[in-house]
């Protein structure tokens, strides 16, 4: 039963990572733009949870769903001067859309062509959330590259701000 549920549930979660996709691409209205990839982040992490990855979900809610998305939206607000700012032009480009279709077709052949390598086994339990912390704040763990993504994010909010306000005295 669980099985059954878990596969609804998995089903539901991926057509709405592909529907906002789609819902981002093809909306005028960057705000809502915004909206869509938000939507995006929060069933992408919908999905690691289902599939056991718990710290995995947890930082993509914490550092895509949230900073990012905020990050945008506070952003796409301070640099829009005007209302028709917010409205992008449809533009179709021959160039986009045949890189797109090739694109497409190697991510396909790359996926055809894939063999699990042999022999390798997955851990009878994964590994939980206390024991990554430990391993990621350790002398020689990864906290500093952590350090270094959200100061460059911090930059370029502020980035964004300077820049909007460049040409008032």
């Amino acid at each position: 039963m669980s099985e059954t549920i878990n596969g609804v549930a998995f089903a539901i979660l991926a057509v709405m990572c592909v529907g906002g996709a789609i819902g981002m691409l093809f909306t005028k209205n960057i705000v809502h733009a915004a909206f869509w990839l938000l939507e995006v982040s929060v069933a992408a992490a919908g999905l690691f949870f289902i599939l056991n990855a718990d710290y995995v979900a947890l930082v993509q809610l914490l550092v895509y769903a949230v900073a990012v998305a905020v990050l945008m939206v506070f952003s796409i607000m301070i640099t829009l001067r005007r209302l028709e700012d917010a409205i992008r032009p449809r533009d179709f480009s021959a160039l986009a859309a045949v890189l797109g279709v090739l694109f497409c077709g190697v991510m396909v052949y790359v996926l055809l062509a894939f063999s699990a390598p042999a022999g390798q086994k997955l851990p009878a339990v994964p590994p939980d959330i206390a024991a990554f912390g430990k391993l990621l704040f350790a002398v020689n763990g990864w906290a500093l590259q952590f350090e270094i993504a959200s100061l460059i994010l911090v930059v370029a909010l502020v980035g964004a701000v300077w820049w909007t306000m460049e040409g008032e005295d």
